[in-house]
C-alpha cells in the first residue's frame, strides 16, 4: 500500500516537472533577408523579402520597419498560431515561418534586427541595396501595385457590392492606343498598336464588343500579339502590361483622319485585404467587370509628291523587281512565259506593272498575266511578294529585243520616287508549224487596175461649187464649232463649282461604286464588297454635304443633315449602315447582315435620302 502512494507521487512529481520544462521553455526568433526570385542582389525599387522563423512566441509577430524601405505586405507562409484567455488573460502560442515584402527606395547598405516577439530576439543580418538597373520591374511589381489598389479601397465597386463599368478606364486597369507616326504619306503603311495596362491579381476574359474605326484606311490586323505580360512604369507605377491588337494601315486620303478606339469587355480578379483576431492578415479575391476605351488618334496624311511619274506603279514602301524567261529560244506562233517578281515592304498587295504591251515589240503578244500574292502580315508592316506570270508569243521570226522593265515606286523614308529594274533579254525565233502572222504593209499599186474609158465623159460640165455639198462641206463645221462652242461653256459654267457639281451627281456616283460592290457580291469578296460599299456611303455624304473628308466624323455628319432637314430615322439608318459595313469589313468575326442585306439597306438609304433632300 506505501509502495503504490510512493508510485503515485513519482508520477504527479514527473508530469509536474514535464510541465514545467515545456512552460519554461524560451520562445526563439531567426530572421533572413533574400531578394526576389530570379535576382542575386537587391536593387532599387526591386521587392524583397524578410524572412522570420518562429517558435514558442507568445505575441503574434509584427513586421519590423527597415530603413530606406517601403513595407509592402506581410502575412503568414506556414506554421500554427493559436489563442486562448484564462482568468481574463489571453495568451498565445506562435509557431512557424512569416514573410514580410519590402519596396527598395534607396541605395546603401542596411541592417535588419534584432527583432524582438515578447521576450525573444532574433539575430541581426546585414544587406545592400544598389542602383536600379535594367531589370528594375519584376512579376513582384504586379503585387505591389494590386495591394496597393486593393488598400486604397473599393472605388471600382458600387455600394451594392455589383461590378461598376468604367468607360475610359482607371488608374487601375486602362487601354492605350498608339501610332507608329502621326505623320504620313498617302499609302504609307503605319502601325495601330492597343495595349492593356493593369495592376489587378488576374485577368480572366478580355473581349472586344466593337472594331476600331478606321475611316479612310485599308487595314491589315497583324497576328503578333502578346501571349504573356510584360512590366512597365507608366509615372511612377508599374502595370502589368499586354498588346491585345495590332494593325497595319494604309491611309487612302489626305488631311487629318482620325482613328476612333473601340470598346473592351474586361474580367478580372480584385483581391481584398482583412485583418483576424485569430489569423491575421487574410485576403480573398472578388471578381470585377468593366467596359474599357482607348485614346482616339488623329494622322495627318499628306499627298505624295507632284509631279508624279507617268510609270508611277502605286507603290508606297521598299521594293525590288527581278524577271525570269523560261527560254530564250522560241518558235513563232509557240506561246513561253515571262515572270516579273516583286518584292518588298510597304502596300506591295497593290503594285501595278506597266503596260507590257506597250513595251514589247509588236511582233510578240502578251497576254494578261496570272498573279500570285504571297504577304505576311508583321507587326510592322506588310512585306512579301507577287508575281506577274505573262504568256507571250512570238507572232514572227527574227531577232528580238525584250526590254527592261521598271518599277517605279515612292519611298516614304527617302521621301522621294525610286525605280527598280528587271532585266531585258534577247530571244531568238524560229519558224514555227503555223503559218507566220506577218505584219501588213500596203498592197502596191497596180497600173493596171486603171482603165479609164473616154465613152463615159459629158459634153457639158457643172462646176462643183455650184452644188449643195459644196455649201455643206463649210455649213457642217460652222456649226459643230458653234456647238462645240456653246456645250464648252455650259460644262464649264456646270463645273465652275466642282463641289455643287458633286453634290447634284452624288447619287450616280454613289451608284456606280454599289454596281462594283454588287460585282463583288456575284464572286463572294468580301473584302472588295465592302470597300466599295463603305466608298459609296462616305462618298454619298461627303459629295451631297460638300464636306471635305477630314470633317467625316459622325457628329458632324448628324448635325448638318439635322440642318438640311433630314429625318433623324434617315440620319440614324445611314450611320447605322456605316457602322455595319465598317464592322463586318474590320472585324474578324461575322456581321449580323449578309452581303445581300447590306447591299440593299444602302440602296435603300440613300435612295430615302436623296428623296428627302429634293
Amino acid at each position: 500500500m506505501h509502495f503504490r502512494d510512493m508510485s503515485k507521487k513519482l508520477l504527479l512529481f514527473s508530469l509536474v516537472l514535464i510541465i514545467a520544462s515545456a512552460c519554461l521553455e524560451a520562445a526563439s526568433v531567426s530572421i533572413s533577408v533574400s531578394p526576389q526570385s530570379g535576382k542575386s542582389k537587391i536593387e532599387v525599387n526591386d521587392l524583397f523579402y524578410l524572412t522570420l522563423n518562429v517558435s514558442d512566441a507568445t505575441v503574434e509577430p509584427q513586421a519590423p520597419q527597415l530603413k530606406g524601405a517601403r513595407l509592402v505586405y506581410f502575412d503568414m507562409m506556414s506554421g500554427s498560431a493559436q489563442s486562448y484567455t484564462v482568468n481574463g488573460v489571453t495568451r498565445g502560442s506562435y509557431s512557424g515561418r512569416w514573410v514580410a515584402t519590402y519596396r527598395a527606395l534607396a541605395p546603401g547598405s542596411y541592417s535588419a534586427g534584432p527583432v524582438s516577439i515578447g521576450d525573444a530576439k532574433s539575430n541581426q543580418v546585414k544587406y545592400s541595396v544598389v542602383g536600379a538597373g535594367a531589370s528594375g520591374s519584376s512579376s513582384a511589381d504586379a503585387q505591389d501595385a494590386s495591394a496597393a489598389k486593393s488598400n486604397a479601397g473599393p472605388d471600382s465597386q458600387d455600394d451594392n457590392g455589383k461590378p461598376r463599368y468604367i468607360g475610359k478606364g482607371d488608374s487601375n486597369l486602362f487601354l492605350r492606343a498608339s501610332v507608329s507616326s502621326s505623320s504620313a504619306y498617302e499609302q504609307q503603311a503605319l502601325v495601330y498598336t492597343l495595349k492593356i495596362y493593369t495592376t489587378y491579381d488576374g485577368l480572366n476574359f478580355l473581349g472586344a464588343t466593337a472594331s476600331p474605326k478606321f475611316d479612310g484606311f485599308v487595314v491589315e490586323q497583324s497576328s503578333d500579339i502578346s501571349t504573356s505580360w510584360s512590366f512597365e512604369v507608366l509615372d511612377g507605377k508599374t502595370y502589368k502590361s499586354a498588346v491585345v491588337a495590332r494593325y497595319i494601315i494604309f491611309p487612302q486620303m489626305t488631311g487629318s483622319l482620325r482613328v476612333v478606339g473601340n470598346t473592351y469587355t474586361v474580367s478580372v480578379s480584385q483581391r481584398e485585404y482583412y485583418h483576424d483576431s485569430f489569423w491575421g492578415n487574410l485576403s480573398y479575391s472578388k471578381p470585377l467587370q468593366l467596359n474599357v476605351t482607348p485614346n482616339d488618334l488623329v494622322i495627318n496624311v499628306n499627298p505624295l509628291p507632284e509631279p508624279k511619274p507617268a510609270d508611277f506603279s502605286g507603290g508606297v514602301g521598299q521594293f525590288s523587281i527581278s524577271s525570269s524567261l523560261s527560254s530564250q529560244e522560241f518558235k513563232s506562233n509557240q506561246a513561253g512565259s515571262i515572270v516579273y517578281t516583286v518584292k518588298g515592304s510597304g502596300n506591295v498587295k497593290y503594285v501595278q506593272l506597266p503596260d507590257l504591251d506597250a513595251l514589247f515589240p509588236p511582233e510578240i503578244e502578251v497576254s494578261t498575266p496570272k498573279t500570285t500574292q504571297d504577304i505576311k502580315i508583321g507587326s510592322s508592316n506588310t512585306s512579301g511578294s507577287i508575281t506577274f506570270d505573262y504568256s507571250i508569243m512570238p507572232l514572227d521570226e527574227g531577232n528580238f529585243r525584250i526590254p527592261v522593265v521598271k518599277l517605279v515606286y515612292f519611298n516614304p523614308e527617302a521621301g522621294k520616287y525610286e525605280t527598280a529594274v528587271a532585266k531585258g533579254y534577247d530571244i531568238n525565233v524560229g519558224k514555227g508549224s503555223g503559218p507566220a502572222a506577218k505584219i501588213s504593209r500596203a498592197p502596191k499599186f497596180d497600173s493596171k487596175l486603171m482603165d479609164v474609158s473616154s465613152d463615159g465623159l459629158a459634153l457639158s460640165h457643172k462646176p462643183w461649187v455650184y452644188g449643195s455639198y459644196f455649201w455643206l462641206f463649210f455649213i457642217i463645221p460652222v456649226a459643230f464649232l458653234i456647238i462645240v462652242i456653246i456645250a464648252f461653256r455650259r460644262y464649264k459654267s456646270i463645273h465652275a463649282d466642282m463641289a455643287s457639281f458633286k453634290s447634284g451627281r452624288a447619287d450616280k456616283i454613289a451608284r456606280k461604286r454599289l454596281r462594283k460592290a454588287a460585282n463583288a457580291m456575284k464572286k463572294n469578296d468580301k473584302e472588295i464588297f465592302y470597300h466599295e460599299l463603305l466608298l459609296a456611303l462616305w462618298g454619298y455624304i461627303s459629295d451631297k454635304l460638300k464636306m471635305p473628308t477630314s470633317e467625316l466624323m459622325r457628329d458632324n455628319i448628324r448635325q448638318v443633315l439635322s440642318q438640311k432637314n433630314i429625318s433623324s430615322e434617315s440620319i440614324d439608318r445611314f450611320i447605322e449602315a456605316i457602322d455595319e459595313a465598317e464592322f463586318a469589313k474590320y472585324s474578324s468575326a461575322a456581321g449580323s447582315q449578309s452581303l445581300s442585306q447590306a447591299y440593299d439597306g444602302a440602296v435603300r438609304i440613300i435612295n430615302d435620302m436623296e428623296k428627302e433632300f429634293k
